[in-house]
């Protein structure tokens, strides 16, 4: 049989997937593809674009087998884009020349960044977003911003969310980020009003300056009150509104909408829609049967969708046609959920009500910042779509409810997560089967149970099978629970890219001496890792051996936290929590803490472990705050680590008429001993002195209470979302005895725990509970007594506070740059440039932090 010849011209994500779907479905092999792309990247995770700015490493946005290295009909030439088309002769050239025939064309060609018609837009300093080049280029001028004299300012132009995502990359720069957009609030394509309102609010609460209601009338070069000293300085720009304000700025972003890239399509003479795009059919063809058009820059029946999902359908339906298939486009499910700075943001269905004579349910709850709306038929029985921000964990149920009957009362169905009812309480099983769980690759419910009645076992298999979570991935926890509910024991690997538990990876680190994150899943995984495995693997080389966390490869593992050893506040500050043992302190060290306090204008509270936070502390602050500290004699508090916090202790003996034993010490010498203890979640502990239990150590991970013979041990109580009072587990113990047996419990757990699981539910999950915990700690039923204490003895003799670690080490410290609002205080480890008659420091920007997990 001979072949036939397939062009597909863009090799994005959607036409990739047409590839995959052709090559899947031509099992005869009559087609033979060549791919035509004009970036030098091969497709890659445009959905994921801003992680980007994260890693800096392309290749880990590369879509899975995008090289088709084993298909000898798949031939894909990059960085050389099709030029033109001809229609009459079936061919297309690229722009270096070269003629390729074809008996079937496809355009994937997607859409481009819309920049509208202000002027000074054409300035060096202005860009787009939208591919892998734009955010390097953004990155340079950020760099020339920061470190040439520029207004250390970002502005974009467009508050959806691409323009909310570009301003989170501006802000990891270190740029003070602006937003402005045109209509009255923020994502107005996939929120109403009322949403909108509130998703202003909390991103302007985390220091994005947003600017609603305003155009963009030109841009032009900033003034200057000195002479210009750097060619760069022709970078600052003077972004000017429509009120007649401005902003200045050293990089602007237009972020305003994208437009499909149809010119091909018009110069070879297709027929192309009234708002752009190729026209097609419902088969995805265009005007020339010989020529068809997918995803964005399809206008399937007149309509442009600017969707993945949408894109990836259109390349099913016609690479089902070059196989002789009759597949037709089914329309487009639009809903969207993303996270946007650690704000969720959904919309689903009839999100604006625009269906006549609907109803809508509101709550809106501005204390605890979350707006949920559905829209529900004329007799309040039929979910037509909704809106949250703030919480969407309801929406993986509640999307695949739209066009079905409400299973209860519509209110219900948005009350809180926390409250126990609500659409995400109901769970999968409230859908129908006829119910579409991923709506990027059109799997039902019964789809699922199919491949679960197939053997499927897993999500890894689920999504192998059906596609379902390969895409935007808000359905895999969905799928989990499917497979639950359909009595399917579920694996215990860590992620996708780990098939073993947390604790067999423990095993296999201090079994093989493994000590980077790169080695064990080159030898034990597979990928690159996510930001599951990292920071669980970070905290393992942390637990086996006393390396400092931000050493080598292990820095790029930590959560948002641990990479700049302090807790992230809701604006973007930082706080600043120095170890208090056992509540115990000096004058001068309260004197010191309160001179930092008023130095750096930080908000200080006594928190409930016995120790001073101080908040509101800027990134590049954090360094010079921690050098006054440790030069004081204080030292990390760990705040921020999966690791001990504090021990609490009341007066005890020395001072309270009641107290038996020396609960002061007591506390002081266990976070002596603990301290900077990793483990799988954070560990609180505390000492009373009497069974008045003043310090309130049956409520802690930890707790012991003075009796007149010595220590009652309790262990396994958590506060939290589901506190829980800790249980005895050996009563009248001595000093030794006691400290012995917290040992084992510590250890043990750290090797067994899953991640983030608190020591209550571990000891629940534990066969035996504490039957067996006590059997193991007291009575060495395992025989591993021994090798616990030896493990916790290395660590305290290799504790290091790690604050004075990177104060040490110039290296730690060069990633302590924010350039937000920079500092007035030089630090002798950062080095300043001049402007505008004040010092600002230069170097590298900063992590974007990531939501941390807990």
């Amino acid at each position: 049989m001979q072949s036939q010849k397939c062009v597909v011209v863009g090799h994005g994500m959607v036409g990739h997937r047409f590839v995959e779907a052709l090559r899947a479905r031509d099992t005869e092999g009559r087609w033979r593809v060549t791919v035509c792309g004009e970036e030098a990247d091969a497709a890659y995770d445009r959905v994921g674009l801003t992680a980007y700015t994260e890693h800096w490493d392309r290749g880990r946005l590369a879509l899975p087998g995008n090289d088709y290295a084993a298909d000898d009909l798949v031939d894909v030439r990059l960085g050389d884009p099709v030029a033109a088309i001809d229609p009459v002769a079936k061919c297309v050239t690229t722009a270096a020349g070269t003629r390729i025939d074809y008996d079937a064309l496809v355009l994937a060609t997607g859409s481009y960044a819309f920049v509208p018609p202000i002027p000074g837009r054409d300035l060096p300093g202005c860009h787009v977003y939208r591919t892998l080049d734009d955010l390097d280029a953004i990155r340079a001028a950020a760099t020339r911003a920061l470190g040439a004299g520029s207004a250390p300012v970002g502005v974009v132009i467009g508050g959806g969310l691409l323009g909310l995502e570009a301003a989170n990359a501006l802000r990891g720069f270190g740029l003070d980020a602006h937003v402005v957009e045109r209509s009255s609030r923020l994502m107005s394509q996939q929120v109403d009003e009322a949403g909108g309102a509130l998703l202003g609010t909390m991103i302007g609460a985390l220091g994005i300056t947003v600017h609603t209601n305003l155009g963009t009338e030109m841009i032009k070069p900033a003034q200057r009150n000195r002479p210009v000293r750097r060619s760069a300085d022709s970078d600052a720009l003077r972004v000017v509104l429509s009120d007649g304000s401005f902003v200045d700025a050293g990089v602007v972003v237009f972020a305003a909408g994208v437009r499909p890239r149809d010119e091909l399509a018009r110069e070879a003479g297709l027929q192309i829609a009234e708002r752009g795009g190729a026209l097609t059919d419902l088969s995805c063809a265009t005007s020339d049967p010989n020529i068809y058009a997918i995803g964005e820059v399809a206008a399937i029946e007149g309509r442009c969708y600017g969707l993945v999902a949408p894109g990836y359908t259109s390349a099913e339906v016609a690479a089902d046609r070059l196989v002789g298939g009759t597949a037709e486009f089914p329309g487009a499910d639009l809903s969207t959920k993303l996270k946007l700075l650690g704000v969720d943001v959904a919309s689903f269905g009839d999100a604006m009500g625009l269906t006549p004579d609907c109803l809508e349910v509101v709550v809106n709850d501005p204390v605890k910042q979350t707006y949920a709306k559905l829209v529900l038929s004329d007799d309040a029985g039929t979910l037509l779509g909704g809106v949250l921000v703030g919480d969407a964990s309801a929406y993986g149920v509640l999307r695949p409810m739209v066009g079905s009957q409400l299973p209860g009362d519509p209110l219900a169905l948005i009350a809180p997560a926390d409250s126990g009812s609500g659409a995400a309480a109901l769970g999968v099983g409230a859908l129908p089967d006829e119910a579409q769980i991923c709506s990027c690759n059109n799997v039902t419910k019964c789809d699922l149970k199919n491949a679960i009645g197939g053997g499927c076992t897993d999500v890894p298999g689920l999504k192998a099978c059906t596609g379902a979570g390969t895409s935007c991935g808000s359905c895999v926890p969905l799928l989990k629970q499917l497979l639950e509910a359909e009595g399917v024991e579920q694996s215990k690997a860590l992620c996708e890219h780990f098939s073993q538990s947390r604790a067999e990876l423990f095993e296999i680190i201090t079994a093989t001496g493994i000590r980077t994150f790169t080695a064990l899943i080159s030898r034990f995984g597979t990928g690159a890792g996510c930001d599951i495995c990292k920071p669980v693997v970070a905290s393992i080389l942390a637990s086996t051996s006393s390396e400092h966390i931000l050493d080598g490869e292990q820095a790029a593992l930590q959560d948002s936290n641990d990479h700049f050893l302090a807790n992230i506040q809701r604006n973007g500050s930082y706080s600043v929590v120095p170890r208090v043992p056992g509540g115990d302190i000096t004058p001068d060290q309260l004197i010191l803490i309160g001179q930092i306090a008023k130095d750096f204008g930080l908000y200080t509270k006594i928190t409930g472990g016995q120790r001073i936070d101080l908040f509101g502390a800027r990134v590049e602050q954090l360094p010079q705050i921690w050098r006054r500290l440790v030069d004081g004699g204080m030292e990390s508090g760990q705040a921020y680590g999966k690791s001990l916090r504090t021990v609490k202790s009341c007066v005890g003996s020395d001072w309270c008429r009641y107290g038996q034993q020396d609960s002061v010490q007591l506390a002081i010498d266990l976070e002596l001993r603990y301290r900077g203890l990793r483990a799988p979640h954070k560990i609180k502990m505390g000492v009373s002195g009497c069974a008045r239990e003043c310090a309130e150590a049956r409520g802690k991970d930890v707790g012991v209470i003075a009796t007149e013979n010595g220590w009652n041990l309790y262990v396994a109580g958590n506060g939290g979302m589901t506190p829980q009072h800790a249980q005895l587990l050996a009563g009248d113990l001595d000093t030794e005895t006691l400290i012995r047996y917290i040992d084992r419990f510590l250890m043990f757990y750290i090797r067994t725990a899953d991640r983030l699981q608190r020591t209550a539910p571990w000891v629940e999950g534990l066969a035996g509970g504490l039957d067996h915990l006590r059997d193991v700690v007291c009575g060495d039923s395992l025989g591993l007594a021994a090798e616990f204490e030896a493990a916790m003895a290395r660590h305290v003799s290799g504790y290091a506070c790690e604050w004075k670690g990177v104060l040490d080490d110039p290296d730690k410290l060069s990633r302590f740059v924010s350039f937000v609002n920079a500092p007035e205080v030089e630090d002798p480890t950062v080095q300043f440039a001049e402007r505008y008659g004040r010092k600002v420091p230069i170097g590298m920007p900063v992590f974007t932090p990531r939501e941390e997990q807990s």
